[in-house]
């Protein structure tokens, strides 16, 4: 009997229903030889530091830094049943071997085998790696599946990936902590994007807008443009001298060109143009295709490749045919489909583009969820467009020569619509804005020859301002984070960029939720906390050129070009000389934390949990160190019975000595006052605990 184990509950009923494993149990399903088990996500994480050495628990610069010699795992709390329940299973007498059917790519080869490893099962184990949650698509990964064995590399760079993540983050996060005194989150992949966008809004900040004069002149139902210029006076001494006066055409050049069709969807590409048409986030769009793989409508979303492998090309064929006939912009489609130009095998490593699935066929898209909904008709637009003709149009540039002065006019003429005629039927039933469609037709000049005179001409002054860089969206900030560092790292480096097509939509998420980013409409703009926090990193932390060399290492690591060991080994020196060349905040940072210098927003103290400064807030005193849940409450039950509070002063006292002598205190049984010291009595609950202790009475003499 084979027990096979997914990645979540809905992915395991679809597998189980294909091999007939039916028969429900607490927790998994049973039937035709099959066991199917699923995990809920990660089972699994890395320990927080403390799991090493209790000392760790507190932030202190002398533990830095904290380097494991051996990876710890703990269970979540909410996953523990789910762990113990796989671990019963693999242990069963009537399994011979598991299957991993977990996600096919780095993390869900995480996922399973660190459950694997935790139960210490030793029963082969074989991988099923699919790109489609199609019944035929499962049935053919189940009838050709590989040894496990063969993605133990692509195991060890995602315990690489997990270590340098936990690595630079805790060391980092804990040395700029305390050394400003505030909690600052530092990641691998977080930082530098967060420069990216930080660098943009200083590039912004600093621009300053100048004003630009273009003289025109408009004849035979055209316009020419002249030289961009800066000096209004200049410009207009043009203006005034061609105004009425004659002009001919010094050259009018014709040039075919054409503009090839796009290359299918890689996740990024895919949230870039969902991000730009519609609006979503990188983490809604991934959501939204992650639920129509799981629909058996999409293929696998988790891609960075654009191209389809020979093997689908029939089915493609197919597809492509169905979707001309039956969706309203295959009407814009012309010629014969042309799946050579989106298949190509060395162009796809673990998973091919994002297509949608002959399912598409067989589904009432109105019912679909309208983000869903969206996506899926994205695909079959790109699968259609990659397909068909090229876009060709005649473009013409015409020289006018006017009282000496040169103007240019440029215009094309459509030949062939090819791709983007699909496009543009799309667009208008999405109800595109006017302006861009306008800005996407073609404008025709009439038939112009050299030579050609055209008397007494309307000359004009255009006038405008140069525009600062735009904001990020996510739509241009995925672009910037694909192809950050790429300049600086070699040509056949197989990965550039930061973070993966599958761990990008997250990374933006976490910027958000930190509070180092907000988002206004589509722009994504740092706030004052990420700006400052950019302004103390030190360069190679928020550079993308190290990061997206350590992403490029990860893959040699995949494909067994560089040992497991030596890359952890880079990131270990890298923390070490992090610690050792930051001993001390540095002065002229020291206005960018107010806690630091002893304002209104100073610490109050040092959190007897976790090390990191305690901040006064509304309703209590709170550890500013986000996964921690240490709180002095000012309202306390403990406190208020005995009509006291939780002043500034009193948990300055209790953070630091850990006790206060207290006067005044009420009795509710005697309703007098006494005075006794409170003790802060920490057990690392959810609420922290006090008690008293009253002074020794002295005797009387006698």
């Amino acid at each position: 009997m084979k027990l096979v184990i997914a990645e979540k509950p809905s992915v395991a009923m679809s597998l189980a229903a294909v091999l007939g494993a039916t028969e429900r149990k607490d927790g998994y399903l049973e039937g035709s030889g099959y066991l199917v088990g699923w995990c809920v996500g990660h089972l699994l994480e890395l320990a927080q530091p403390e799991a090493y050495k209790e000392q760790y628990a507190k932030w202190r610069y002398e533990d830095l830094p904290i380097l494991p010699e051996n990876w710890k795992y703990e269970v979540p709390k909410d996953k523990k049943k789910q762990l113990a329940l796989l671990c019963r299973l693999m242990k069963d007498k009537r399994v011979d071997s598991v299957v991993c059917a977990t996600d096919a790519g780095r993390e869900g080869e995480l996922i399973f085998r660190l459950v694997y490893e935790y139960a210490g099962c030793n029963k082969p184990m074989e991988r099923l790696w699919i790109s489609s949650m199609e019944d035929a698509a499962i049935r053919e990964g189940f009838d050709h599946l590989r040894p496990g064995s063969d993605y133990d590399k692509l195991y060890d760079a995602a315990v690489c990936r997990a270590g340098a993540d936990w690595l630079i983050g805790i060391n980092a996060t804990r040395l700029f902590s305390v050394l400003y005194g505030v909690t600052l989150n530092v990641g691998r992949v977080m930082s530098p994007t967060l420069a990216l966008l930080v660098q943009r809004e200083s590039d912004i900040e600093s621009f300053i807008s100048r004003p630009f004069y273009v003289p025109e002149i408009t004849c035979g139902g055209f316009t020419a443009s002249g030289e961009k210029m800066t000096e209004r006076s200049e410009a207009e001494k043009i203006r005034m001298d061609c105004d009425h006066n004659s002009a001919f055409v010094r050259s009018a050049e014709k040039q075919v060109k054409t503009i090839q069709p796009p290359r299918l969807y890689d996740l990024t590409t895919l949230q870039r143009e969902c991000n730009r048409i519609y609006g979503y986030t990188a983490q809604q769009t991934l959501d939204y295709v992650q639920s129509l793989y799981e629909k058996k409508l999409a293929t696998y979303p988790r891609t960075d490749s654009q191209y389809l492998t020979k093997d689908m090309q029939a089915t493609a064929a197919s597809l492509i045919l169905w979707l001309r006939d039956n969706m309203p912009f295959g009407k814009g489609c012309a010629g014969e489909p042309d799946i050579d130009r989106v298949t190509d095998d060395s162009k796809v490593t673990d998973h091919h583009a994002i297509i949608p699935t002959v399912e598409i066929a067989r589904t009432d898209l109105s019912e679909l969820p309208s983000g869903e909904r969206d996506v899926l008709t994205l695909l079959a637009v790109r699968l259609l467009c990659a397909t068909t003709q090229a876009n060709r149009f005649e473009a013409v540039t015409a020289m006018l020569d006017c009282q000496g002065y040169t103007f240019t006019a440029k215009g094309k003429t459509i030949l062939q619509s090819g791709w983007k005629e699909v496009e543009r039927i799309h667009r208008m039933s999405i109800r595109q804005s006017e302006t861009e469609h306008r800005e996407n037709e073609a404008v025709a000049l009439p038939v112009l020859q050299e030579g050609q005179t055209f008397e007494a001409v309307s000359a004009s002054l255009r006038e405008g301002k140069t525009s600062p860089p735009k904001h990020y969206t996510e739509d241009t900030l995925l672009s910037a984070m694909e192809t950050a560092g790429a300049e600086d790292m070699p040509e056949d480096a197989e990965r550039k960029g930061l973070g993966t097509p599958a761990t990008r939509a997250a990374t933006l998420e976490k910027l958000v939720s930190a509070g180092f980013v907000q988002r206004k409409k589509k722009q994504l703009i740092p706030t004052e906390k990420g700006k400052n926090l950019i302004a103390v990193l030190p360069d190679n932390i928020k550079s993308p050129i190290l990061t997206a060399e350590w992403e490029s290492m990860l893959k040699q690591v995949e494909h067994g070009e560089l040992s497991a060991t030596s890359f952890m080994d880079q990131i270990a020196d890298m923390s070490r000389t992090l610690v050792k060349e930051h001993t001390t905040p540095e002065e002229r940072f020291a206005d960018l934390f107010p806690s630091s210098k002893g304002t209104a927003h100073e610490a109050v103290g040092v959190c007897p949990r976790c090390g990191a400064p305690v901040f006064e807030g509304k309703k209590g005193f709170f550890c500013g160190n986000r996964e921690c849940s240490f709180a002095l409450w000012k309202d306390n039950r403990f406190f208020s019975s005995k009509k006291k509070s939780i002043t500034k002063s009193v948990a300055a006292a209790l953070l630091k000595e850990g006790r206060i002598s207290m006067s005044g205190l009420y009795s509710e049984k005697t309703g007098r006052t006494y005075d006794a010291e409170v003790i802060l009595d920490d057990t690392g609950g959810k609420y922290v605990n006090f008690k008293l202790e009253f002074p020794v009475k002295k005797g009387r003499r006698k």
